[in-house]
């Protein structure tokens, strides 16, 4: 039975209400071997953390328990990480998803189903890659936790791409990625059923259809820091992940008025070390920001460019210079059509000359900015004028008269300008 809770409209749920839900999904049932899947520290505003607890202190006594973080490409969770986000869970129950080596191709979908949903713009097949825990016949439940909210790659995040990419393998997340790319992310951010999202889903139902999975599905937001769930959706089909959509694009997606000339962004320094994962600054407000507006970001925890050493050479290598020049060295150069998922992210990353894209560091060098592409900026001096202790969210009239608009959090949400949608 789905279990789909939501909030009244001004409110959000308790930790009790949610408690609720969860015991009410698995109890009458019994398990020999749970696996619960949520998302890494990159993700801790979807309340997962919370819900994985609650989940494996019901468990932990009735039968084993393993939790596997949906890392995708990024890097492993520390104890104080795991600390923070998922409480008192002792550090060894969390395993490790190694993407390039844990894996077990399941499936394939062929070239002619990639052309029929990529209006003819990609031509190979997609093999699908999964952690080999997922396809372990010990575990008889396996519970996919996590946070749907507008994405760059797929639309919407989550569900099927939860297991896919979270716990995916080499050929799936790069070729996922890059076929969002070439089709275009702005016709995909904030929308189901997009290319990317029907590849997933056609995997998981003819693939892992067999496996005994559980979404448990959020919305959620943070204003001020503070997570507030709006809703919770628990069940084993594509409704619940449906109606998780429906209340996210109520909920995460943001219209203003008119395009935004100049923008500020604030990156979390425990959320954000990577540009990999900053450039959802760039992502979730490309479509709001006005032709020749300014888009400032500051990222205090910025220290290097990709969560993973391979990719973080190749961004370096590169670096954010525009989709076409990108797509001509993709063609060009081997390395890069090895490792698609990097191609795209230097694509999703440039504003192609429609805005200036500024890093305000302080633990990257200047130098390190601009040789890939972007203006660099003092983190301390900018924040002088531009403090996001100071700034609240939305538009901000500053005392010299310059008009601002400010975003704590860019994975929260997505900015459009309703003029230009």
């Amino acid at each position: 039975m789905d279990i789909c809770l939501q909030a009244e409209k001004s409110s959000w749920l308790t930790n009790e209400e949610i408690r609720q839900a969860l015991h009410q999904s698995v109890e009458g049932q019994q398990f020999k071997k749970v696996l619960l899947i949520p998302p890494d520290f990159t993700r801790f505003h979807s309340n997962a953390g919370l819900i994985t607890n609650i989940y494996y202190h019901y468990f932990v006594d009735k039968c084993e328990v393993d939790i596997l973080p949906a890392l995708g490409t990024h890097e492993k969770m520390t104890e104080s990480e795991c600390k923070e986000m998922f409480g008192d869970i002792p550090y060894e129950k969390f395993l490790y998803h190694d993407w390039r080596n844990d894996i077990v191709k399941i499936g394939e979908a062929d070239k002619a189903y990639l052309e029929s949903i990529t209006e003819n713009l990609w031509h190979e097949p997609v093999a699908f890659e999964v952690n080999k825990i997922l396809m372990d016949e010990s575990y008889d439940l396996i519970i996919s936790i996590g946070q749907i909210v507008p994405h760059e790659v797929i639309g919407m995040a989550n569900y099927s791409k939860n297991l896919l990419v979270g716990c995916g393998g080499k050929e799936t997340i790069h070729k996922s990625h890059m076929i969002g790319a070439v089709y275009g992310m702005e016709r995909m951010m904030g929308k189901d059923n997009t290319p990317v999202r029907k590849l997933l889903d056609y995997g998981l139902d003819r693939f892992l259809g067999h496996r005994p999975i559980l979404f448990v599905l959020t919305v959620t937001t943070a204003p001020k820091n503070v997570i507030h769930t709006h809703g919770l959706f628990i069940g084993k089909g594509r409704d619940v992940y449906e109606a998780a959509v429906a209340l996210s694009q109520e909920k995460n997606i943001d219209f203003v008025d008119k395009g935004i000339k100049k923008c500020i962004v604030y990156l979390e320094p425990k959320e954000f070390k990577s540009t990999w994962l900053g450039n959802k600054a760039v992502y979730r407000t490309r479509m709001a920001i006005a032709d020749g507006g300014e888009l400032i970001i500051l990222a205090p925890g910025v220290n290097k460019f990709g969560e993973d050493p391979g990719i973080d050479k190749l961004i370096r290598k590169y670096g954010y210079r525009g989709r076409m020049k990108i797509l001509e060295l993709f063609k060009e150069n081997v390395e890069l059509r090895e490792s698609m998922a990097s191609a795209a992210h230097l694509i999703h990353g440039s504003s192609d000359g429609r805005f200036t894209i500024s890093y305000a560091v302080s633990h990257i060098t200047s130098e390190e900015i601009k040789s890939v592409g972007y203006q660099a900026l003092d983190y301390d001096e900018v924040i002088k004028k531009y403090s996001p202790d100071i700034l609240k969210t939305g538009w901000n009239r500053m005392p010299d008269g310059e008009e601002v608009f400010y975003i704590p959090n860019p994975a929260l949400g997505l900015w459009i300008d309703k003029n230009r949608f």
